[in-house]
């Protein structure tokens, strides 16, 4: 088992196929019964919480500006934290919204040491805004903060991916799902499963990371066992060197 991890979910996983509503709340409990039981288990966890179910960039108008669309996407991410947050509490677990820029009395501004003390003191820690600036996705976010707080993975939860394949598996039924895959490889192929400045900070950092399905049974809580056969069963793991 993992001491800490870091996941990343993003905005269209929380949606479910309740894309119209924001929020499928079915989901979302499920999420936060695993994660209790990790901390139940010892595991610290910290979540990076994307905002596609309210905004995606590429989705913005002709001509908009960029950085106005990614700040958009920022506030996005904390709408989602701030729910997250509020379905935490109701199911009996402390969190705490963090952000790299103060907003307000809704969220705290991100330091190191705050994140790991709460962490150890059993509160689930929901990383929001991403950066604070333009130009960064949440992917490179949640490396930089598995990187910041020196946990074991991060895990990146898909919905509808459960790895890495040789080729789009949709377009070809005998794709061979990847056991593991290299940073080099994502990068140097151009695969859109992890971020290219997201995979570049792993790399760099030696951080190990699984792409799984989010919507097998307990998936969380089989990524966070580190148990390899069990982990490919719903995912890729992503490191420095096969």
């Amino acid at each position: 088992m993992f001491k800490r991890v870091v996941i990343k979910l993003s905005g269209e996983a929380l949606a479910g196929e309740q894309q119209h509503l924001h929020f499928d709340d079915r989901i979302i409990s499920g999420i936060i019964s695993q994660i209790k039981t990790l901390i139940d288990q010892g595991t610290e966890v910290a979540i990076v919480v994307g905002g596609g179910n309210f905004w995606r960039g590429k989705n913005s108008k002709n001509g908009m500006d960029k950085v106005k669309s990614d700040q958009i996407g920022m506030m996005a991410t904390v709408m989602n934290a701030v729910y997250l947050s509020d379905m935490f509490e109701e199911a009996g677990v402390e969190s705490v919204v963090l952000t790299p820029v103060i907003i307000g009395t809704v969220t705290q501004q991100f330091s190191k040491k705050a994140a790991l003390k709460y962490m150890a003191e059993k509160n689930v820690i929901i990383f929001a805004a991403g950066t604070g600036h333009p130009f960064f996705s949440t992917d490179t976010i949640a490396a930089i903060r598995t990187a910041e707080l020196e946990a074991c993975a991060l895990l990146f939860a898909k919905n509808g991916v459960d790895g890495v394949y040789d080729s789009d598996p949709r377009q070809n039924n005998k794709a061979v799902k990847m056991r593991y895959i290299t940073y080099r490889d994502v990068i140097q192929n151009n695969l859109t499963v992890i971020d290219t400045a997201a995979s570049a900070i792993c790399e760099e950092q030696k951080i190990l990371s699984i792409i799984f399905e989010l919507n097998e049974p307990n998936a969380i809580l089989t990524c966070a066992s580190g148990d390899d056969e069990k982990i490919y069963e719903i995912g890729t793991k992503v490191t420095v060197e096969k």
